[in-house]
């Protein structure tokens, strides 16, 4: 029974802690997994991101745990649903709709039986009173449909943009991670030799090809000459675009803050532009 967990709870207090005990007590023997607990306050879209980073690499059978809720105690439904990569638990707000966007849910049920929720359940925590018990009877082997009814319409968030036109991608900056990379919409891209291949991500359409020295990325009031494929490709302090790990296109600064030093946000606009063979 493997079992990860992704909040915005922090560490500094015991939530994450009374969660594994919950969890352990119904499913003894659970291994877990902290994917993030420093997802910033009811950022839903961070955490999304997060997960669709993490879950290709864990086995089929996880149970991916998702406490990020700012409308707790609402009218928001709490759901769990089955993928080819995995179950999912955490509230209707769009958390899941990254990865979804690349494997659809074959069932979707909302939590509502009350003989998989703690006694006593509060309204500011169902971390601990509804999802970490569904959770747990998931890894045991209850089945889905015992928790509840079906949800046919799970709530969306917009996907990460993406557009492909004659001699231009456009994207956006989706993450700045602890080192400063800007991460963006564009990719997943492949090495090909000097040529990188775009298919889109997050469920995107559209493909194209590029030379890598042959582009130049504008992103902010900054423009980044070619795409390298490590940070130590270029001097110490210099910005230079790459192709991170995950396969998408990463603004940065040799051991710098990339976000920082091209004064760049979540949302900010990117382009790749030059001579682009684009698929449509």
């Amino acid at each position: 029974m493997l079992i990860t967990l992704m909040t915005d709870f922090g560490l500094d207090d015991v939530y994450v802690a009374v969660m594994k005990g919950v969890i352990s007590g119904i499913a003894p023997g659970a291994a877990f997994v902290d994917l993030c607990h420093a997802v910033a306050p009811q950022d839903i879209r961070g955490a999304a991101f997060r997960l669709w980073m993490a879950v290709p690499y864990f086995p089929a059978h996880t149970v991916h745990l998702v406490v990020v809720d700012p409308g707790v105690g609402t009218s928001r439904r709490a759901i769990a649903a089955r993928t080819s990569q995995g179950i999912f638990v955490g509230p209707d707000n769009g958390v899941f709709s990254y990865v979804w966007a690349e494997s659809s849910p074959r069932q979707v049920v909302e939590l509502e039986n009350p003989r998989y929720h703690l006694p006593g359940m509060s309204t500011t925590f169902h971390g601990r009173d509804i999802f970490s018990p569904a959770a747990a009877h998931v890894a045991v082997g209850v089945d889905l449909g015992a928790l509840g009814p079906e949800v046919t319409d799970p709530v969306g968030l917009p996907l990460p943009s993406l557009e492909l036109t004659a001699c231009q991608i456009a994207g956006e900056v989706l993450y700045v991670d602890r080192f400063g990379n800007a991460i963006t919409s564009i990719g997943r891209l492949t090495w090909d030799r000097d040529t990188l291949l775009l298919e889109g991500a997050f469920g995107g359409c559209g493909r194209a090809r590029f030379r890598a020295s042959g582009v130049q990325v504008v992103a902010g009031r900054r423009q980044v000459y070619g795409i390298h494929g490590a940070y130590g490709e270029v001097s110490v302090g210099t910005a230079l675009a790459l192709v991170g790990s995950s396969g998408l296109l990463e603004l940065a600064v040799s051991q710098g803050h990339g976000a920082q030093a091209l004064d760049l946000q979540v949302g900010d606009p990117v382009m790749v532009v030059g001579d682009i063979e684009v698929e449509l």
